[in-house]
């Protein structure tokens, strides 16, 4: 079987499992996609109202009115964001199907809460994706019971399992976005798992979206060769992937291979091959007695949102933050479409992609190399410099900058807006050229 063809596994699976998609039980009170108007009495809620707002223009509105606020400083307004929102008394227990919209349609996602949930406290969040032929409801059912009470866990439904694609992508990322709107979730203690096609999507989303994870675990799933190089990009992120040796649906071959590049790479890993079967699905399951390791490593995982080094290798199509650096301009490279690598132009199957490596190597000196990237930005904060002291940066050897950084309140509030992260504050902007 080729790794290829593993995005034609979906139509097996369906013909083969005969699942439906079926929703029930909606959460009663669930958020609306925008926040009804209020009255803003205050700096706090001039700045949460321009966090969530989702009217462009009222955005803009809202942050002209902070900016020229008598009581507006770097300082003050670092301190309202990071503090996050405030969280009330949110409903409890199993919800099988909560909507929530993605590109102006009606998505939904299974959604459990702990009783012990205390919105004073942040909870860690477990993200599953499932399998052809299954939904988010039955994967909920299944986990539930796998993570006991320690975890709030959201698994999303989409038709077939067809995480690959972008669709599927943003259904993931507004399942994250919708969760963390009403409940307290630690934001460096966000995990990605899936199984089968939901593997896949586990690995494909985990690594365009790595500064997101705290950890990503694929299960029985693989991805196609040409997406090796973005293996790279999960260098900062810890992999969990179990396979099983005798999986006839999706070959143990291809996470084998997955595990020799990851050494090549040089990016850490566990992986847990096992040799269990079962009386339907032959390999291709997930074996109970893989679970108390699995739970043991998710209960470990912490995201570090600073790191010192970033690799990140972008296609034309995901030109868009990763963590403190993003990719803003190309030379010509593979561009992805709907479905991902269903366009195999030469570009796609060569691999022609862009890759930015960014290093602090020394105090308030950042190095960086490039291949195919015409200009990118890097953010900055006190985490990761003195902004009292003068930074430097060189690319590809020559001199790119080289003075003291000015933080910015307005380049901190649009951050803060793009990313919807409290940790993720960055007061600085440098967009640089680089030169031929």
């Amino acid at each position: 079987m080729s790794r290829a063809s593993i995005f034609w596994v979906s139509i097996f699976l369906v013909l083969t499992l005969c699942g439906s998609i079926n929703y029930a039980g909606e959460l009663e009170g669930s958020p609306r996609l925008q926040a009804q108007p209020i009255a803003i009495q205050s700096l706090s809620a001039l700045i949460r109202a321009y966090l969530d707002s989702g009217d462009g223009q009222e955005a803009q509105d809202i942050l002209a009115r902070i900016l020229t606020h008598p009581k507006a400083d770097l300082e003050m307004v670092s301190r309202v964001i990071g503090a996050g929102r405030s969280y009330g008394n949110e409903p409890v227990g199993l919800y099988p199907n909560v909507p929530v919209q993605v590109r102006g349609k009606t998505q939904g996602y299974g959604l459990y809460v702990p009783s012990s949930y205390d919105p004073a406290t942040p909870y860690p969040l477990v993200v599953c994706l499932h399998g052809a032929g299954f939904t988010g409801a039955t994967y909920l059912e299944r986990w539930q019971p796998r993570l006991g009470d320690s975890y709030i866990l959201a698994c999303p439904t989409y038709y077939q399992g067809a995480w690959w694609t972008r669709f599927g992508e943003d259904l993931v990322l507004a399942t994250i976005r919708a969760v963390r709107a009403r409940y307290h979730i630690d934001p460096d203690r966000i995990l990605l798992t899936g199984m089968s096609n939901g593997g896949i999507g586990a690995w494909i989303i985990g690594m365009h979206r790595a500064p997101l994870f705290a950890g990503v675990a694929p299960m029985a799933s693989g991805v196609d060769d040409v997406l090796f190089p973005f293996l790279k990009n999960l260098s900062q992120t810890s992999v969990y992937i179990i396979h099983g040796a005798r999986d006839r649906i999706m070959p143990v071959d291809l996470s084998r291979q997955i595990v020799k590049e990851l050494d090549t790479l040089q990016v850490d890993y566990i992986y847990r091959e096992h040799d269990h079967t079962h009386p339907h699905a032959g390999g291709h399951f997930f074996p109970r007695p893989e679970l108390p390791a699995l739970v043991s490593w998710f209960g470990k995982q912490q995201r570090n949102p600073f790191p010192h080094t970033v690799t990140l290798v972008r296609d034309a199509s995901h030109l868009t933050e990763f963590g403190w650096v993003r990719i803003d301009a190309t030379d010509r490279i593979a561009m992805f479409s709907e479905a991902l690598t269903d366009n195999r132009d030469e570009f796609v199957k060569n691999r022609i992609y862009a890759e930015l490596d960014v290093s602090i190597v020394g105090p308030n000196r950042i190095e960086v190399r490039t291949t195919r990237v015409r200009r990118y930005t890097i953010f900055l904060n006190h985490h990761l410099v003195d902004l009292s002291q003068p930074v430097t940066v060189v690319t590809n050897d020559v001199m790119s900058f080289q003075g003291v950084v000015k933080p910015d309140l307005e380049t901190l509030l649009r951050e803060a807006r793009r990313r919807q992260d409290p940790r993720m504050l960055f007061p600085i902007q440098l967009t640089l050229d680089v030169e031929k």
